[in-house]
């Protein structure tokens, strides 16, 4: 336990809900530790470290270049940026104020999430206009198409769990109408991990979290051809100067993404393989809990990551799952649970954060918790 977090009156968090930026996004390996501790100890020359750790991060996205920046959603902010900006000085220094140039994002009315803080603004950031097609769950091509204009700067595929899966156009159909159209198309991939897939795709810029499934600080990256990557870095001479990524992150950024390449290297599925069979075994002994129905379930998202889910049964569980989660998340150390679907009366445990005694602690804090005089009182009375 970090003796910092005490000094300052704080309980590390036991995080079964995700990598989470509330949470603080990832543990952090050794390497990537050492990897920013080594970057503190000495200076560098910034736009030079960029560019070098720009072109690291870029082979391994298989892209021309990279741009690391403070999180993805600043990536989105340079990507719009860049696109309306370029690289004329004047241009970036009037940011967010978009002056003649075309402007307007286009994307899908289920794509304009909130995740924290909303795309709106991140793309209003980078002096974009944000215009929504379709209905949140009913989006064809032809409304895709139908708000695209002489103003529009481009195309914003969101892929995220937030984002609305009933009823949306697929990348794919995405990125064939900004090809029609002659529209840059970008993607928000922040949680995905497998780089390569969403480079591929044929989008201009992808951005994604540094700090989420590639395991390192909070930071991120936006990737994509050697002309529009360099738009993005130049915008930290302006709209980006607030969102100045550190030394110690750029290297820990790249660290981090090494590892993630020698994990994904070894072929073998065995780190998902092996989170499934843990959440297997965890529903097993949770299902039957006071008011619980356990199984696994797939990210819906798409994502090779399979959690525990929990049904609960206010009537045998003594309360409902939003009061559950907020017990567990007031009690020492604090415990939360992925608690997106609470309104509907399920909770999630997410493997990857856990430790082997976190995921113990999580299963008994839940048995105390369930087994306790509330949810006795509510299996007497039922």
């Amino acid at each position: 336990m970090s003796t910092l977090y005490t000094e300052l009156g704080l309980a590390p968090a036991l995080n079964a809900n995700g990598r989470m930026t509330a949470l603080g996004g990832s543990r952090l390996s050794d390497g990537v530790v050492d990897a920013m501790a080594e970057a503190a100890r000495s200076h560098v020359v910034m736009d030079e470290l960029l560019t070098a750790a720009g072109r690291e991060l870029a082979r391994a996205a298989g892209t021309e270049d990279a741009c690391p920046t403070t999180g993805a959603a600043a990536g989105i902010a340079l990507a719009v940026a860049a696109v309306i900006a370029g690289t004329d000085p004047a241009r970036i220094e009037a940011l967010p104020d978009p002056g003649d140039r075309p402007h307007e994002v286009v994307l899908q009315k289920g794509h304009a999430v909130h995740f924290g803080a909303p795309v709106r603004q991140m793309i209003a950031l980078g002096g974009g206009t944000p215009v929504e097609a379709g209905a949140v769950n009913r989006v064809r091509r032809a409304h895709l198409e139908g708000a695209i204009g002489p103003r529009t700067a481009a195309l914003l595929y969101v892929q995220s769990h937030h984002a609305v899966q009933k009823g949306s156009l697929s990348l794919a159909e995405t990125v064939a109408v900004g090809r029609a159209h002659g529209v840059p198309v970008l993607v928000d991939a922040a949680a995905e991990s497998e780089l390569r897939t969403w480079t591929g795709s044929g989008a201009d810029l992808v951005v994604f979290s540094g700090g989420k499934a590639l395991g390192g600080p909070t930071s991120g990256l936006v990737c994509g051809p050697a002309g529009l990557v360099a738009a993005c870095r130049a915008q930290y001479a302006g709209i980006g100067r607030p969102m100045k990524v550190g030394k110690e992150t750029v290297l820990g950024l790249v660290r981090a993404v090494r590892e993630h390449e020698e994990r994904r290297g070894a072929g073998d599925g065995s780190g998902p393989a092996r989170e499934r069979e843990r959440m297997a075994r965890l529903a097993a002994r949770l299902d039957g809990l006071p008011g619980v129905t356990a199984r696994v379930v797939r990210d819906e998202a798409g994502r090779d990551i399979h959690r525990a889910e929990l049904t609960i049964d206010p009537a045998g569980a003594g309360r409902d799952a939003g009061a559950l989660a907020a017990e567990l998340a007031a009690g020492s150390p604090p415990v939360f649970l992925r608690d997106h679907h609470a309104a509907t009366g399920r909770l999630a445990v997410d493997p990857r954060p856990l430790t082997p005694d976190e995921e113990e602690t999580v299963a008994r804090r839940l048995t105390e918790l369930l087994s306790g005089p509330a949810g006795h009182a509510a299996a007497d009375a039922g």
